[in-house]
């Protein structure tokens, strides 16, 4: 016995009465559960964020309630989460541990939100430099000594939440630079728009009945899914809309703010519309949005055409590096499809496939 505590037991229990031992090891489990239910909901709700902000790869997202926007289900962070926690569960095998990890994952969040707070400070409030350095400076001092405190216990587990934050952000990296890299070659391989209609005439391109939604990055000339798919089947609606959606780094965009519409051609139309990092696209329903306000563009016999596109490497050398255009690839092969993520009617939705070398 040391200072009144039994040899083998636990000093941390000793701290409790004994009577109220067993009641708080309860309130202490059922506080666990709601934490970690905290965490999971959290990580569904940052991935749908950054998926429409266009940092992470589509993944499949169920909504689980009508009412709250929030109650989402990610199945991939599901599993991965649960792989995560088996793991440290088996390579750690007891939470004492664990406090190494848990102290670098608590301090350098803790640093982050308050260069965080500097930036919303600058950026959001339009706060002075001085005053948002001053703000800053007195939260950043006191992270910034735990992170260093918690630093030198790096290598007895503290590696553990560095890696996987490095994981993560190595995916974004290469996902958001792949995309990118994207955008720019269906921008640079565009067209004019009274290029391409003179083309049609010239060409006595054939038009059929229907109106025919052409999902499209592309925000300025004819779009290239357009073009290429004129060129291929040798027709075209009689009306044809080329529809952009455009995620704000903003949560929530008004009705009014949503819709862009510009007629750039006889019976053709650019739609551009604009949704907040936290609101779910919905095409049909926006398109039936569109159409109480404008009479011309008609809705009984719709098609939706999404570009499916197979990334190979360019030929010249002159687009991403070989590895991570190869990892990149490999992300939007296995992601979902767009036709699930802007909620297309299945039976009405066509997707062309072609190749895009960056």
């Amino acid at each position: 016995m040391a200072d009144g505590v039994p040899a083998g037991q636990n000093i941390f229990y000793s701290l409790c009465p004994a009577p109220l031992l067993l009641p708080f090891i309860v309130l202490a489990t059922v506080a666990t559960i709601i934490a970690s239910q905290s965490i999971i909901t959290g990580a569904f709700s940052m991935t749908r964020q950054a998926i429409q902000l266009g940092w992470m790869p589509r993944m499949r997202i169920t909504q689980t309630s009508k009412e709250g926007y929030g109650q989402i289900y990610v199945g991939t962070v599901n599993w991965l989460l649960m792989l995560a926690t088996i793991g440290l569960v088996l390579g750690f095998k007891k939470s004492d541990n664990l406090a190494s990890a848990y102290g670098i994952a608590v301090s350098a969040t803790m640093l982050m939100t308050s260069v965080l707070l500097f930036i919303a400070m600058r950026e959001i409030w339009k706060w002075s430099l001085a005053a948002s350095g001053l703000v800053a400076a007195v939260f950043l001092i006191v992270d910034t000594s735990f992170f260093l405190a918690n630093s030198v216990k790096i290598a007895e587990g503290g590696y553990v939440p560095l890696l996987f934050a490095a994981a993560v952000y190595f995916i974004m990296y290469v996902w958001h630079r792949g995309m990118t890299a994207v955008g720019a070659r269906i921008a640079a391989i565009g067209i004019p728009v009274a290029d391409f209609l003179a083309e049609l005439e010239q060409k006595k391109v054939a038009r059929v009945p229907g109106t025919a939604i052409f999902l499209t990055r592309a925000r300025q000339n004819a779009p290239p899914i357009v073009v290429w798919y004129a060129r291929t089947a040798h027709s075209l609606h009689e009306q044809v809309v080329a529809l952009t959606v455009v995620t704000e780094s903003i949560p929530y965009v008004t009705p009014i703010e949503r819709v862009a519409t510009e007629e750039i051609g006889r019976n053709f139309w650019r739609v551009t519309v604009h949704y907040g990092f936290m609101q779910r696209p919905n095409i049909p329903r926006l398109l039936q949005a569109i159409k109480a306000h404008d009479q011309r563009i008609d809705l009984t016999d719709l098609v939706y055409y999404v570009g499916i596109e197979t990334v190979v490497p360019r030929a010249d050398r002159k687009g991403l590096p070989r590895w991570l255009e190869a990892i990149f690839a490999a992300l939007e092969r296995n992601a979902t499809h767009i036709t699930d993520f802007f909620q297309l009617p299945p039976g009405q939705v066509v997707e062309l496939g072609r190749q895009i070398a960056i």
